[in-house]
């Protein structure tokens, strides 16, 4: 395999902005006006790349890694303004959702937006454009409306409390002429939300802005991929998982992180050519350009947890087909363009199977300065094939990072950024970044605006609640905040 080609492009820079992040007057970042607006900055900055995190419909906890559907997006992502255009809204019902809290909240979101939803879909006439959507998603889409329809029935209870009837996907299929009305409902949301996003998708490309998206290893216990194809997971006979996914203890957490989702049957997914994931990568490919895959170490090896522990203490490393998988993902996609994130125990059987795909991995600034051989220093780059991050949505802001930096830690950042006078610690650390040998540098926005843990960080790993709420002051992209990006972009020769 091993196939590399740097993406088409060189020494190029991007944006780690959220959707949910940016600008709105309607409490959460979304596909309407001020996301082409984040285009034309990208443009204005000299910058390539858009990555954006999973843009997949959340849940309890509100997280886009523990999704109900992964091929979904996300219903609070469908602009208001746009319904109002199409004539689905008033401009009164769209002005009644108007929130402009410095953090999202998701709770107001459920109880205000699928109302407003509603409303729109029941003035709604299906098209050609609506059914050769059905058409194109095929695959997933109807499955998703009565999975959808069926969660409302139940009170939003996850499926496998459903009745008998219910939680047996081949029973439940069915049902589906008694929820029509709920099943269409769903089905609209879906085709709204692609053909906004796909909209949005053409902007970018005509002003030569390339979308990073991102794909979670695993998927939720409680979605429609667990539902519709139970035989792809390690089940027992009441649906119950018997292993779960997550990671071993080490000097973050002494107990390991136990992240609770069901484990692939391997074996099974092996045998059938790996149907559900290129299923799965298909999709992803028709919403974003280059596709950042999350956990990539779990495909050489995961830690498996027995269900029901409290903690990640008792798993075992269980290896995993990673080269088949990606042989098979190369052969009906030979033009996919993949990031592999490359973070966390690290050993040889990841970076053998990191060489083999030929993708680019991550190199995370933060994790740079333990050891002056680290392999995250830019001076120890032994490949221009990867892309350096200060930090990710994981990690804390760059400003407290730093802050926090002591004995031969900071001495060794002070060294290896050469931080010059009058220079924030975090500019020091994006100017690494940018004039650093990898092929693409992504620089998250809180980064750029200087911002706390208090003011920007995205998430916090093990915590369950509170987070995923950032969002950019409406006048974040300034003229002086603009003309920062440029300077470094240009200073560092990058998307010259």
């Amino acid at each position: 395999m091993n196939k590399t080609d740097n993406f088409g492009f060189k020494h190029k820079s991007g944006i780690l902005m959220p959707v949910s992040s940016l600008p709105s007057k309607y409490g959460i970042g979304d596909f309407g006006k001020e996301a082409y607006k984040f285009v034309n900055f990208l443009k204005e900055c000299r910058q390539k790349c858009w990555q954006v995190l999973p843009l997949v419909q959340t849940s309890y906890g509100d997280s886009p890694y523990q999704s109900p559907a992964s091929a979904s997006l996300n219903p609070y992502f469908i602009d208001p303004d746009t319904l109002v255009l199409k004539k689905l809204l008033t401009k009164e019902e769209a002005k009644a959702l108007a929130d402009t809290s410095p953090r999202v909240d998701y709770g107001r979101l459920f109880f205000t937006r699928y109302e407003a939803l509603r409303v729109a879909f029941s003035r709604f006439s299906p098209d050609n454009t609506y059914r050769s959507f059905l058409k194109r998603e095929a695959s997933w889409v109807k499955d998703y409306a009565l999975f959808m329809a069926l969660k409302v029935k139940n009170s939003y209870r996850p499926w496998y409390e459903w009745d008998e009837s219910e939680k047996d996907f081949e029973k439940a299929k069915a049902k589906a002429d008694l929820l029509r009305d709920e099943c269409d409902f769903w089905l609209w949301v879906q085709y709204e939300a692609d053909a906004e996003w796909r909209a949005l998708k053409a902007y970018a490309k005509k002003n030569r802005i390339i979308l990073i998206g991102d794909m979670p290893i695993y998927v939720a216990h409680d979605s429609l991929d667990v539902w519709s194809s139970p035989e792809d997971f390690l089940l027992d006979e009441d649906f119950n998982p018997r292993f779960v996914a997550g990671c071993p203890p080490d000097a973050y957490a002494e107990d390991g992180q136990l992240w609770g989702n069901p484990i692939y049957d391997w074996d099974k997914m092996k045998n059938d050519g790996f149907s559900w994931w290129l299923d799965r990568v298909g999709r992803s490919f028709r919403l974003y350009d280059i596709l950042r895959i999350d956990h990539f170490r779990g495909f050489a090896s995961y830690w498996q947890i027995p269900y029901g522990d409290e903690n990640a203490r008792r798993g075992s490393w269980i290896a995993a087909p990673g080269k088949e998988l990606f042989a098979a993902v190369r052969a009906s996609y030979p033009k996919a363009r993949i990031i592999a994130e490359d973070l966390g125990f690290i050993t040889d059987d990841v970076r053998e199977l990191l060489a083999y795909t030929g993708f680019p991995g991550m190199k995370l600034l933060q994790f740079a300065f333990f050891s002056p051989d680290s392999e995250y220093l830019p001076k120890n780059y032994t490949t221009e094939n990867c892309v350096v991050y200060t930090g990710s949505h994981d990690s804390e802001c760059t400003k407290s990072w730093a802050a926090a930096l002591k004995g031969d830690e900071k001495k060794l950042f002070l060294s290896e950024t050469k931080k010059q006078k009058g220079e924030a610690k975090t500019d020091a650390l994006i100017r690494l970044a940018m004039q650093s040998s990898g092929n693409l540098t992504v620089i998250p926005i809180q980064d750029y605006l200087g911002l706390t843990n208090a003011e920007g960080r995205m998430n916090t790993p093990s915590v369950a609640m509170g987070n995923w709420t950032f969002r950019v002051s409406p006048r974040f992209a300034s003229e002086k905040f603009k003309n920062k990006i440029l300077s470094i972009t240009k200073k560092s020769k990058r998307n010259t």
